[in-house]
Parts: C-alpha cells; sequence; structure tokens
C-alpha cells in the first residue's frame, strides 16, 4: 500500500542517470562566464588551490558558524613526518536573537566566543593565524575575502547580505585587539563543505572531493583552472564549492517532486529556492515524513483516520525521529515508543508502514545524493583524462553519520552509477573547523614557498636597466673584437669572414655544399638558377656523428666526412665532376681568406684532438686526397650563421644580419670595411662572425650570473668558455632548469623533497621539453606526462612550478639575446649615419623557430632597446646548407669580376 502511495519516491537506476547528466550540465552552466549568471548551481570559486601536502606545520585558530553551535577551535599541526595534529574545541549556542538579529551583533557574539576561547587556552599576546568556516554561498575574489549571497538553514541575520564577511569579522576582532590584547589575522574564509574535504585530505591525498549531508547539503570538488571562466588564469586546480542545494531551482527537477516536496517548500522559510536541499538534507526528511503521515492519515490509512495534534504540527516529527524508526534491528519497538509519544497509539501494521516511509523517504535522499555526487566523479575522471580513477571522498554531516543505514545506501549507490571509479569514502573527524585551520595551514606553507621560490627566480628577472647595461657592454666588446691593438685579447672574437658581398640575383650553377655544426652531418647538391626563373633547387643526405668521432681524433673526424661526401656523390651519381663547394662550419674560425679558416676552439660538445689552431679547409682537403677517389674545389668557409644571413639576403636584399638562436647562439653581419682593423682596406663591407658566445668570459656580465649558471658552466665541456653562449643557447637552457629544479627540490618545494635518479643525470632535460612544457596549449596534465617520461612523478602543483621555472629561465635568455642584437642594430644605424634604420634579420635554430615564447620576447626586447631601428625577422630557410652554396656562388662571381 505504501509502495503504491510513494511510487513516484522510488527512483530507478535509468532515473538516476538522468539526474546524474542534468547536473553535469549545470555545473558546466555555472563554470561558464556568460551562462554563470543564470545557473541555478552556483559553482563558486573557493581560491583553495592547493590540498595538503603532509608539510604544513604550526599553531592555528578556526572559527565554525553555520550549525547548530558556534565553534571555536585550536589547531596544532606537526611536522613529525607522521601527519599528525592536535585539535581543542569550545562549543557556544547559536541563540535565536543572534541569528535573527542584525549584522553587527551576530560578528560581535562571534569575536566574544573567540575571545573567551583564547583566554581559556591561554593564547592571548600570540600572533595567529585564523580560518573562517562560514557554511553560506558566498561569492569570493580571493581566499580571504566572501561576500554573503543569501541565508540558508534558518539563518536571517539583517545587513549581512551582499558584504563582505571576513572584513565584518576584522571590525568586530579590531574592536578588541587593544583592550584584550589580542592579535589574530583572518587568512581564509572557508565553506564547511571544502573544510571537509581539507581535513580528509590531510589523513588522504587522493582526497579531491568534500561532501556535506547533515542540515544542509553541498559538495565541493578540485576543478581544473582552465574550466573556471570566472577565474583568471588556466594553470593548476582550484576547489569549486559546488552550492548543489539550490540544483533545480529553475524547475529542472520538477518531474521527480512530489506533491510532498511542493507542500513543504511552500510552508519553508525560502520557498522556491534549495529544491534539492529540501529533498535530500536532515533538515526537512523529518517534516517531509510527517506531511506523508498526515495524508495517509486523512485518507484512513493509518492510526484508524484519527489525525492528532502532532500530525498537524509543523516540525514535530524531526529526522531524530526518523533514524530511530529506521534501527530494523530493535524491530518495531522505536517506531511504536516514537508513535505513542506523538500521541499517535499505533497498530503494530501502521508501525510497519510508517518505518517503510521513512524508509523511503530516506532512501531518496540518498539516492539523488548519489547521482550528483557521481555527476562529480565523473567530471575529475574526464578530467584526468583516465579510464579508471582511484579517488577518495570526504564526508561529514549528522545525516550520514547518525543515520542507521544511509552511509551504506549512498556508498552502493555510487558504486552502482560510477563503476569506472574506486571512490573510498573518509568520514572527516573533525570537520570543518580542523578544516577551516587546514585552508590556513595550507595558505601559510604556500605563502613561505612562494618566498623560496620568488627568491630563486629572482635573479633570472632582468629590469629594463639591467638589458641597457647588458647592449652597452656588448657594444664595447665589439669594437674591442673590431680595433687591432685589443682583438687578441677580446671576448667576442669578431671574426672577419671574407664574404664581401651579398647575392644580387645573378647567381647561377650547381654547387655542392658540407654542414658539419651538431650531432649531425649533411651533404648538399644545390642548383641555382638566375633571371626570370630564379630558384633554388636541393638534394640533400644527413649523416650521423657518433660521438666516439666527435671526440676522438682529428684524422678520424675528417675521415668520417669524406666517407660521407663519397657515400653522398655516389648516390646522387656525379663522383666524377670537380664542383665547387663550401663548407658550413659552425665553430669559431678565424679567416685569413675566404677559403682558408683556422679553428679557434670546439663548442657544442665536439673534442676532436689535433684541430684547434689548425686550418680545417686543409684538412678536409688532405682527408680527401687520402682517399683519392674524386676531387673538389672548395671555394668558401662558412659558418652557419653567415649562410643564415645569405639565405635571407637572396629574398631580402635588406637583410644584413644573421642570428642563430638554437643549439648555440651567435649574430653576424655586415660591417663597414673601414672600422676592422685586422683586415686591410677600407672600401665596402665585409660579413663579421661576431662569436658572441664568448661574451662575459672576461667577468663583465658576472653580476647577472646565477649560481645556476656557474653550476652549469662547472659542469660543461669547457668551463669559464661561451658564458653568454650557456644563458641564452638551447643546449643549456635545460641544464639550467635542471640545476634549479634540483635546488628546489633540495628545499623541499618540489617532488615531495626527493631528488628522483633521473633528476641527477646532466643532460635529461632538453630544450624541446622547454618548448614542450612551454606551450600555452598544452594543459597541465600534458606537462605532468612529460615530466613522468622524464621519470619525475610530480603532482600538479609541482607542474606549475616546473612551467614557471622553465618560463623564467627562456625569458631571460631571449631578453640576454635580445640585448646583444640591440647593440648590433644600433651599431649598424651608426654605421649608416642615418635616425632611422630599417633592417632585416635573418634568422635560423630551433629555440627560435620551436619554443612558444622566444621569439617574441627576442623581438619586444630589440624594439625596446633600439627604438629608432625598425628591425624585420625573417626565417631562414636552410642557411647552412642553401646559405653555404650561395657563399660559394657568390664567391665565384666576385672573383669571375675581379678576373675580368
Amino acid at each position: 500500500q505504501v509502495d503504491r502511495y510513494l511510487y513516484h519516491m522510488r527512483l530507478s537506476d535509468d532515473v538516476l542517470l538522468d539526474v546524474m547528466a542534468r547536473f553535469q550540465a549545470e555545473m558546466v552552466k555555472g563554470l561558464g562566464r556568460d551562462t554563470n549568471p543564470t545557473a541555478t548551481v552556483k559553482m563558486l570559486p573557493s581560491f583553495v588551490r592547493s590540498l595538503p601536502d603532509g608539510s604544513e606545520k604550526g599553531d592555528f585558530l578556526a572559527v565554525d558558524l553555520g550549525g547548530s553551535q558556534f565553534r571555536a577551535h585550536q589547531v596544532k599541526v606537526f611536522d613529525d613526518g607522521k601527519q599528525s595534529s592536535q585539535l581543542e574545541s569550545k562549543f557556544y549556542p547559536t541563540p535565536k536573537e543572534v541569528i535573527q538579529g542584525n549584522g553587527a551583533e551576530l560578528f560581535d557574539y562571534v569575536a566574544d566566543c573567540l575571545l573567551d576561547f583564547m583566554e581559556t587556552k591561554n593564547l592571548k599576546r600570540k600572533k595567529l593565524p585564523l580560518g573562517f568556516t562560514f557554511s553560506f554561498p558566498c561569492k569570493q575574489n580571493k581566499l580571504e575575502e566572501g561576500v554573503l549571497l543569501a541565508w540558508t538553514k534558518h539563518f536571517k541575520v539583517r545587513g549581512v547580505q551582499d558584504t563582505d564577511v571576513v572584513s565584518s569579522l576584522r571590525k568586530a576582532l579590531q574592536k578588541h585587539k587593544a583592550s584584550f590584547d589580542i592579535d589574530v589575522n583572518v587568512l581564509a574564509l572557508v565553506n564547511d563543505t571544502v573544510g571537509t574535504m581539507m581535513t580528509c585530505g590531510y589523513d588522504d591525498q587522493r582526497c579531491e572531493v568534500g561532501l556535506i549531508i547533515g542540515t544542509g547539503t553541498n559538495a565541493c570538488y578540485m576543478e581544473e583552472m582552465r574550466h573556471i571562466d570566472l577565474v583568471e588564469g588556466d594553470e593548476g586546480r582550484m576547489c569549486i564549492n559546488t552550492e548543489w542545494g539550490a540544483f533545480g531551482d529553475d524547475g529542472a527537477l520538477d518531474d521527480l517532486r512530489t506533491e510532498f516536496d511542493r507542500e513543504l517548500d511552500l510552508g519553508s522559510l525560502n520557498p522556491g529556492k534549495q529544491l534539492f536541499e529540501k529533498m535530500i538534507s536532515s533538515l526537512y526528511l523529518g517534516e517531509l515524513v510527517r506531511l506523508i503521515l498526515l495524508k495517509m492519515t486523512k485518507e484512513g490509512l493509518l492510526f484508524n483516520g484519527k489525525v492528532s495534534t502532532a500530525l498537524l504540527t509543523k516540525g514535530k516529527i524531526e529526522m531524530k525521529h526518523v533514524s530511530a524508526m529506521e534501527k530494523y534491528k530493535e524491530g518495531l519497538s522505536n517506531t511504536k515508543e516514537i508513535l505513542t509519544e506523538l500521541n499517535l497509539f499505533p497498530s503494530e501494521e501502521d508501525c510497519i508502514a510508517v518505518q517503510h516511509v521513512c524508509t523511503i523517504v530516506s532512501f531518496r535522499s540518498a539516492n539523488l545524493c548519489a547521482a550528483a555526487l557521481a555527476a562529480i566523479l565523473t567530471r575529475l575522471r574526464e578530467n584526468k583524462k583516465l579510464l579508471r580513477m582511484r579517488t577518495t571522498v570526504g564526508i561529514d554531516g549528522g545525516l550520514y553519520k547518525t543515520h542507521p543505514q544511509y552511509a551504506k545506501r549512498l556508498h552502493k549507490v555510487v558504486r552502482r552509477l560510477v563503476p569506472n571509479c574506486d571512490v573510498r569514502f573518509l568520514l572527516s573527524v573533525s570537520g570543518s573547523g580542523k578544516g577551516a585551520a587546514m585552508v590556513t595551514a595550507v595558505a601559510y606553507r604556500l605563502a613561505a614557498q612562494r618566498k623560496q621560490i620568488d627568491a630563486a627566480l629572482a635573479p633570472f628577472l632582468l629590469s629594463l636597466e639591467t638589458l641597457r647595461e647588458v647592449k652597452n657592454k656588448m657594444r664595447t666588446e665589439l669594437e674591442y673584437g673590431l680595433k687591432r691593438e685589443t682583438q687578441a685579447s677580446a671576448t667576442v672574437k669578431m671574426l672577419p669572414t671574407y664574404v664581401c658581398g651579398t647575392p644580387d640575383g645573378t647567381e647561377k650553377g650547381k654547387f655542392l655544399a658540407l654542414d658539419l655544426g651538431g650531432t649531425n652531418f649533411r651533404v648538399l647538391l644545390v642548383k641555382i638558377r638566375s633571371g626570370r626563373r630564379r630558384s633554388v633547387q636541393m638534394y640533400n643526405k644527413i649523416f650521423a656523428i657518433p660521438l666516439e668521432i666527435m671526440q676522438g681524433t682529428g684524422e678520424e673526424l675528417f675521415d668520417h666526412i669524406v666517407q660521407c661526401i663519397a657515400d653522398f656523390l655516389e648516390y646522387m651519381g656525379i663522383k666524377g665532376a670537380r664542383l665547387p663547394l663550401g663548407f658550413t662550419f659552425s665553430f669559431p674560425c678565424r679567416q685569413a681568406s675566404i677559403d682558408k679558416g683556422t679553428l679557434v676552439g670546439w663548442t657544442k660538445g665536439f673534442k676532436a684532438t689535433d684541430c684547434e689552431g689548425e686550418d680545417v679547409v686543409d684538412m678536409l682537403r688532405e682527408a680527401i686526397r687520402r682517399r683519392n677517389e674524386f676531387d673538389l674545389d672548395i671555394v668558401a668557409v662558412v659558418n652557419d650563421t653567415v649562410g643564415t644571413m645569405m639565405t635571407c639576403g637572396y629574398e631580402d636584399p635588406n637583410c644584413e644580419i644573421g642570428l642563430i638562436a638554437g643549439t648555440g647562439s651567435n649574430v653576424c653581419y655586415m660591417e663597414d670595411m673601414k672600422n676592422i682593423e685586422i683586415v686591410e682596406g677600407n672600401e665596402g663591407k665585409m660579413c663579421i662572425n661576431t662569436e658572441w658566445g664568448g661574451f662575459g668570459d672576461n667577468g663583465c656580465i658576472d653580476n647577472i650570473r646565477t649560481k645556476y649558471d656557474k653550476e652549469v658552466d662547472e659542469g660543461s665541456l669547457n668551463p669559464g668558455k661561451q658564458r653568454y653562449e650557456k644563458m641564452t643557447s638551447g643546449m643549456y637552457l635545460g641544464e639550467i632548469v635542471r640545476q634549479i629544479l634540483i635546488d628546489l627540490t633540495k628545499q623541499g618545494l618540489l617532488f615531495r623533497g626527493q631528488i628522483s635518479e633521473s633528476l641527477r643525470k646532466r643532460g635529461i632535460f632538453e630544450t624541446k621539453f622547454l618548448s614542450q612544457i612551454e606551450s600555452d596549449r598544452l594543459a597541465l596534465l600534458q606537462v605532468r606526462r612529460i615530466l613522468q617520461q622524464l621519470g619525475l612523478d610530480s603532482t600538479c602543483e609541482d607542474s606549475i612550478i616546473v612551467k614557471e621555472v622553465c618560463g623564467a629561465v627562456s625569458k631571460r635568455a631571449a631578453q640576454l639575446c635580445g640585448a646583444g642584437l640591440a647593440a648590433i642594430v644600433e651599431k649598424k644605424r651608426e654605421n649608416q649615419g642615418v635616425e632611422h634604420l630599417q633592417i632585416t634579420v635573418g634568422v635560423d635554430g630551433t629555440l627560435y623557430k620551436l619554443h612558444p615564447h622566444f621569439s617574441r620576447v627576442l623581438r619586444e626586447t630589440v624594439k625596446e632597446l633600439a627604438p629608432q631601428c625598425d628591425v624585420t625577422f625573417m626565417l631562414s630557410e636552410d642557411g647552412s646548407g642553401k646559405g653555404a652554396a650561395l657563399i660559394t656562388a657568390v664567391a665565384k662571381r666576385l672573383h669571375n669580376v675581379g678576373q675580368k
């Protein structure tokens, strides 16, 4: 009979899955900037960005306002490795005149209670941080600020809605400060639901959902920042207080609400509001049971149709009665006793029927709660892109704790609705009070960590003044390198390349190009056509250079190169032709002519013996002679930077600077012959290969070198050399990042303070990882995956810090590179004696091409430091291959002109 009567309260799994889908849609609405104003589920950002990690410590105060009693707590958190804490609390009543009076009285009362508590615990004269648990819907713009949206749970205090409750509490405490000698700093405003999640999160780091089922009901969970439109920033996560009690206020649950739900709502303090809460929370379930029993009695189905005063009195049946009547183990005795107390004099059939009504009402509550919780768990799993997820839900609230069947029913239904989530339900022991203290402790820890991270990264933040200083110092060093008397001791070598012109479009013919500058070696055949059908066609083959050859003898290295050339000529079927050849040799060379280059010193990991101080063209010619298979006309030895300039110069005659920002870092530019004292002649221009990587080797930029730069330098193959390159080039940036990560880990700020084996390995952090990690399109989840590939097991917070470190290192690299380039363009402007210079820079290198921000920061820095120069950046296509062929072609053209 009861089943038939309450048929609409029994919800099948299909209905619950439908409720789950509706709630998911409401969550999305609440998170969207445009849809939030009309959303019923408000999805309020809590500004709690981090869960406890076990390293929190200290003494904290908490006050908890929102239930039938007001509570003050002292929480001691011990950093003893056992994650232990100690809670001492005192309960105070919340008199009706306070919870339905005015705002000033309420906050004075809270301050008075806290003062009393501090006196009892002898806490006066101590400066203590305080967490304020305020269990009502608030709009927060930061952790320590919250504007009350609406009162719930029988609270009706005047003059508080739409004001910041933290300011009100601070004002009330301020009144007492001088007279009672207390110093309390309100650090965090916390909703009780968030407090529950944080309390459980301290004991179980998997806990990322908080749930309250008591007088009120609510849930919170950790959402990805990129989905929260209401808060700036995409990094990390933030706890969202769903305020799910209002789910259905727009009619979304009307098909599930019964006549009893409607009647209960009409008689409540806030008709039409918090409709989901009214179907779930213990504040309303007793009243729901009363309304059902009243109607059944009126229809003669119970108590012989006799309606007692108790059944007519609102609030007479409470949740404690419902819970007691559902204790099946005690048979019907509880039910009979309670009903008799209410003057209902039941028969045995009445007792069975009433018990059944209670079961259906509380079961529906557990079902609806499970459906909404399942929606949150599904969202969490999808955010993490997992097929299966393990997580913990922290729970508090009288209904969950005291009802004999509720917890078991809830668990069972949740597991049925989300079979791909392994959920642990963890009861919050000391609830919202300890939670507020935990939020405060985490905020305290994060503030201290922030300070340490800022201190570590501060030396990488270069002011405009510092960058100007770097530009001026670079300018001084450029001049030293060009002057005869200072060139020998100059750190920026300013090597003449004997390339005296850029392409004019008349170049033509077949050319070979060799490209040696890294771990790979290329041989190319380049066909250049002139005239109206001007074009460049290229064929190439890549050969690896094994480490043992890079670091073996010079003879072995050049024999390997000639072997590769032989393979290529064979492959292209041109072994007999004596073609002109350009040799791109991307290491510092001192040239005496365009086809003579003496190696100054190896860079980029090369260490072949008997090469430094030798002419590399001669070494190549000798290796060709030793093989005795073919002959080549070696016309030019070329630096890759010069090749880059020439390639772009072929497309744009205004290109007179070449920049490489890749594994290495270097610049070349066309200098007036009259300024190059180490070469005879004053007419025309010659390309100068600055070899600016050595800038600072004399200590002139020591003021901006950090301890991490020094560690990278000391661990490199050439300590004390190429210091500027080690701060700006791709080969070293990852290593700088690794050194910073080790330091932050030692300070306990990363990877739980554990330095993994992989983090100890030099070179593990390749620059390509910097580019990937800093990509704006990459979510933190993917950053974590990259770190996992590197053997670094990171949390969400770790990933944010790693991204920040990468950003600081690459931004400084781009700014330093920009400061150096600004010195060059300013020199070009002065050379030409113009007020305003228009010039093109040909650029190559993976750092410039692939890093998401490097090129932008570089361009901005040049613009800032050389405002009178209008600089266009042109990407070079294959400077070291095509460029070498073009230099060879230009050299041939100029040679022929000279002969004529």
